[in-house]
């Protein structure tokens, strides 16, 4: 797929997106089980720029952040169904918990992060900063997430 990027060809896709002078949005996440939440905090997301770059944490990072039953799609079926989204330009599967590392190399000029977020409680806020970049929160869709779902499925076998 050519929308999912390896982390060593980063660089190069940044000088590239830079010297055609594009506005670059930055967002990241689990993606799990992709949902209307995900989909609509996506679109309004690139709506800031002229490129949406995902940052989608790898299976070893979500379990660090989720516990061990997740993901329940592995990294490479979410980045693939991540890239069937019109709006999305680019998917790089990291592997740490927050994605500081990836913010360094794209500085992106806007990161946006769920409105469940502060700045005071966004850890990456810092680094974006510094970089010169814009954050904006996006309002979440009220009930709509992956462990909702996750626990609907198993209510629904408990019946």
């Amino acid at each position: 797929m050519k929308k999912i990027i390896k982390k060593e060809k980063v660089q190069e896709l940044i000088e590239k997106l830079k010297k055609e002078n594009k506005k670059i949005v930055f967002t990241n996440g689990c993606f799990d089980i992709l949902h209307v939440g995900h989909v609509r905090y996506l679109a309004n997301s690139s709506k800031y720029g002229d490129v949406l770059i995902i940052g989608l944490n790898s299976d070893s990072s979500v379990k660090k952040l989720k516990g061990e039953n997740r993901p329940i799609n592995n990294e490479n079926d979410r980045a693939e169904v991540l890239s069937a989204l019109s709006f999305v330009d680019y998917i790089i599967i990291f592997e740490e918990t927050t994605p500081e590392k990836l913010i360094e190399m794209i500085k992106p000029d806007i990161y946006t992060k769920g409105a469940d977020y502060t700045i005071n409680t966004l850890p990456e806020a810092k680094t974006v900063l510094k970089n010169g970049g814009k954050i904006e929160f996006i309002n979440l869709v009220q009930g709509k997430s992956t462990t909702n779902i996750i626990k609907k499925t198993q209510n629904s076998q408990n019946c």
